[in-house]
């Protein structure tokens, strides 16, 4: 038998989490995936994995777990929660080994809203429609179909050694600016004030936000001849406006079709902020271009392998020391793993 995970303490809503189910939407069946899904790819590079496999998902608590059976490298990445192995500080956004016995706890976020804890090799569960990310509204995928419990044991792939990499702050992803929006598809069903308002607007993160959409608060949005429509498509971003007028940003777990105009669609290079925006937290939004949020997600692709370039060995903690400064910014809210300076 191979290593495993004992989950001692489970935290908020952690569950099993990759890029996603799809080519299942028009049987009715929710995609899922990471909501950060940049986190998700970086924590799986610094143990060696590939960017799309399954990692837990910690929403806003950590979990405290042990490791049985054999030793496991792991790394954790995404929001800013504190990290303690066998009860002494470890740094966040590199590879660890454990031996069988070791213990890790991941406390609260103290910035962003989650975090993925990725395990050299991955889980050895069989997945669901060929995906192991949890939807738990239908009990499929994950881990038995739901959020971990305490006393779940996670089998886990084995996996050859590696070099334990890390990825400095200055190359850490960093978001800025106004989440950036396509227009439509049924922006037509609005008033002119309503998109003005839209665009010109602060809003804030409600308390109903979970895996599947935030509602905002903020501004009311006019429809313009009513607020049904012949149900459609939803997709990871779509922004609905039910008949309250207060719009609803549909992530991960989203239903896969919905009667209500939709304002506008985020694009995908910004979805990993939504991912990480807590309730409470405020958002602006403004509109590109269908061929702008193209450019876009291709410059983020290119800085995300700049970004796995960059990792390497620390030769010591003043390699990932929290006094260094977050850098370079380039389009999409993504930190450049690139210094001027050498360019």
């Amino acid at each position: 038998m191979g290593a495993r995970l004992l989950i001692e303490r489970p935290g908020l809503f952690s569950t099993l989490q990759d890029e996603g189910r799809f080519g299942y939407q028009r049987f009715g069946i929710s995609a899922s995936g990471a909501m950060d899904p940049l986190a998700l790819a970086l924590a799986n590079a610094l143990v060696g994995n590939p960017r799309g496999m399954a990692g837990i998902e910690l929403t806003l608590l950590g979990l405290s777990a042990t490791i049985e059976g054999g030793p496991v490298r792991l790394a954790l990445a995404g929001a800013d929660m504190a990290l303690a192995i066998n009860g002494r500080p470890a740094e966040g956004w590199r590879a660890h080994v454990l031996e069988p016995g070791d213990r890790i706890e991941i406390g609260t976020a103290r910035t962003g809203m989650r975090a993925f804890l990725a395990l050299a090799g991955g889980f050895a569960i069989a997945p669901t429609l060929g995906s192991l990310s949890t939807h738990s509204r239908s009990a499929i995928g994950g881990f038995e179909g739901r959020a971990l419990r305490a006393g779940d044991l996670l089998p886990l792939n084995g996996a050859p050694a590696g070099p334990l990499l890390a990825l400095a702050p200055e190359h850490r992803p960093v978001g800025n600016g106004p989440i950036r929006v396509v227009m439509g598809p049924q922006d037509d069903h609005f008033t002119d004030e309503a998109i003005s308002t839209f665009l010109s607007s602060e809003y804030r993160v409600s308390d109903k936000a979970d895996r599947m959409g935030a509602q905002l608060d903020g501004p009311v949005l006019a429809h313009r001849d009513g607020f049904n429509i012949v149900s459609d498509g939803i997709v990871n971003g779509s922004i609905q406006v039910p008949g309250h007028g207060r719009p609803v940003v549909l992530l991960a777990d989203r239903q896969t079709t919905g009667g209500y105009p939709k304002i506008a669609t985020v694009i995908g290079p910004d979805l990993w902020r939504l991912g990480q925006a807590r309730p409470g937290e405020a958002l602006r939004f403004a509109a590109v271009s269908a061929d702008e949020a193209e450019a876009s997600a291709r410059a983020q692709e290119a800085c995300l392998l700049a970004m796995l370039a960059a990792m390497g060995e620390p030769s010591g903690p003043a390699e990932l020391s929290s006094e260094r400064l977050l850098a370079h910014n380039l389009v999409d809210g993504v930190t450049s793993a690139l210094d001027p300076d050498d360019a």
